[in-house]
């Protein structure tokens, strides 16, 4: 299995790789539009700013090739948020795979959500054996309201998307390589998936 991480210059990509490699996986980090449309999976991680990740992707005309992909495709954090229509993060214009804005967080409670949170999830593939009692990591100033393609939420200043999913597309907001045990099996899982 040739497993490709979307490399667009937004800062994480080494610690998913290391949460391969822990998985016994091996991963090639690229940006390359040959490498990527060959890949048999793709993980799509990222932390930073919507707009500079977007320049990043566009600079490569990646931009136009991932909505295209037709292969297992796992978004984590920025790279959820980059597969939507629209972020209010810098007024940015993303991929519009998924049908809905991202938006900031407005209330009283501490902006960015940062720390340990439970989900409410469905029961697809990405999540079989997960106990909803354990919880993830997350760290994010804007989100994805939940939609139809929503499969997990969670519960911060409000009910929103903690993971989506359409057709070949998944994506969670928090971090499966900083989740532990957890975050591990929901890697697994998206590996295994046929």
């Amino acid at each position: 299995m040739k497993l490709v991480v979307i490399d667009y210059g937004a800062g994480n990509v080494q610690s998913v790789k290391y949460a391969l490699n822990r998985l016994g996986v091996a991963a090639t980090l690229s940006n390359d539009p040959e490498v990527i449309s060959g890949a048999d999976k793709l993980l799509f991680p990222g932390v930073g700013a919507a707009n500079a990740a977007m320049e990043s992707l566009k600079e490569n005309k990646l931009d136009q090739l991932i909505p295209l992909l037709k292969q297992p495709f796992l978004g984590i954090c920025l790279g959820m948020q980059l597969m939507c229509k629209h972020s209010e993060e810098g007024g940015t214009q993303a991929l519009n795979i998924i049908d809905s804005e991202v938006v900031k967080f407005k209330g009283n409670e501490k902006i960015p959500h940062m720390g340990w949170n439970n989900l409410s999830a469905v029961q697809t593939q990405l999540f079989k054996g997960v106990d909803i009692a354990q919880q993830v990591y997350f760290v994010h100033s804007y989100f994805v309201p939940k939609n139809q393609y929503t499969i997990a939420s969670c519960d911060y200043m409000g009910n929103f998307s903690a993971a989506i999913q359409k057709d070949n597309f998944y994506a969670v907001q928090f971090h499966p390589e900083k989740s532990g045990a957890v975050g591990e099996l929901i890697l697994k899982n998206f590996i295994e998936l046929i």
